[in-house]
């Protein structure tokens, strides 16, 4: 690459060969970083204090051992809901439903997901969902939204190429736009990185199904999209809400927002901009409500810049996860540039 670093991209935070995961940013600047349980492990779940990793909440939910109700398993999204809960998608999926391929290890038929809400005023565990009703077998739970308003939670399912609903009054859940063409991979999309794809040892290309997803603040609209795919959607909540639609009738509500390119991570911010990360070109972007497609930076040091979360300081958070570099898409060698990092920039 020949580009130059941009001066406005800030560090926020270094950490060694860990590799960060999900990251989410409080109403008062707080911000949380996830790492899946991959070596070399230190914690699932932080808090930057000062540059550095602290177990969140505690020290005990980022034990190794113990009942999985009750510790991270591999935290895989975070996300800060608009009344500052902080909702914990710990995702361990079974190999045909990871979009991250099998590490010829786990041998387990069935994945293990739950989504823990914390209270962050009191740092204190309020309730544990566990998603008894989800296929087990093919899931892969990736990105999670929580509509405060109507107490659900939408979370993208690459692993069954779908919009998993959950009700938070009942902890049950429901399939939505499972599929479609609007959460199935492109099957023509190869992700390549200069000049070579991202294949793994069977020479079986790196694809995710709907991955990304991203809620307004005002709990409207709801974005979503693959990575293999080209163009980012979105639909009014009230439909996905609304159980006694159709599969045909929500398709019909589906809106399609143009052309993006292949992202990531997406996220919302309080002014209705959509925020998408892309590691082809090493940059994020943003849509505005006016429909303009921005480049907010564009740096070599974003090697797959991943999950994102929007301070009210003003200032874009968010991970890089150097996906590409990983050996199981380059012959078992690992390509990773150390450190990880997360990186901020002003937006607002």
């Amino acid at each position: 690459m020949t580009q130059t670093k941009s001066s406005d991209l800030e560090v926020v935070a270094s950490f060694g060969k860990s590799q960060p995961i999900g990251v989410s940013v409080s109403s008062d600047n707080r911000v949380f970083v996830s790492f899946p349980k991959k070596d070399p492990y230190l914690f699932g779940l932080t808090e930057i204090v000062n540059g550095e990793r602290v177990a969140y909440p505690n020290k005990e939910w980022n034990e190794t051992e113990g009942d999985y109700k009750k510790l991270f398993l591999n935290v895989q999204d975070i996300y800060v809901d608009t009344k500052d809960q902080l909702w914990v998608l710990d995702s361990k999926p079974a190999s045909s439903g990871s979009i991250f391929g099998s590490d010829g290890k786990d041998k387990k038929q069935e994945g293990q997901f739950k989504l823990v809400q914390i209270d962050l005023k009191d740092n204190k565990v309020m309730s544990v969902f566990t998603f008894d009703d989800l296929d087990k077998s093919k899931s892969g739970l990736n990105d999670v939204r929580v509509d405060t308003e109507k107490e659900l939670a939408y979370l993208s399912d690459p692993g069954q190429a779908a919009i998993i609903v959950l009700d938070l009054k009942t902890g049950k859940t429901r399939k939505a736009l499972s599929q479609t063409k609007f959460t199935l991979a492109k099957e023509d999309i190869v992700l390549s990185y200069n000049g070579h794809e991202m294949r793994d040892k069977n020479g079986n290309p790196f694809k995710s199904n709907v991955n990304g997803i991203a809620l307004t603040k005002d709990n409207k609209w709801f974005y979503f999209k693959p990575i293999n795919e080209l163009n980012l959607y979105r639909i009014e909540t009230k439909f996905l809400a609304d159980s006694t639609l159709t599969q045909d009738e929500l398709i019909a509500k589906v809106e399609n927002m143009g052309e993006v390119g292949v992202t990531h991570g997406l996220v919302a911010d309080k002014e209705g901009n959509i925020y998408l990360t892309t590691s082809l070109d090493y940059s994020v972007r943003r849509l505005t409500p006016e429909g303009k497609l921005e480049i907010v930076v564009q740096d070599p040091r974003l090697l797959w810049p991943d999950s994102l979360g929007v301070g009210s300081d003003g200032y874009l958070y968010f991970s890089c996860a150097q996906m590409q570099l990983l050996p199981q898409w380059n012959n078992g060698k690992d390509l990773v540039q150390d450190p990880y990092q997360v990186y901020r920039i002003k937006v607002l």
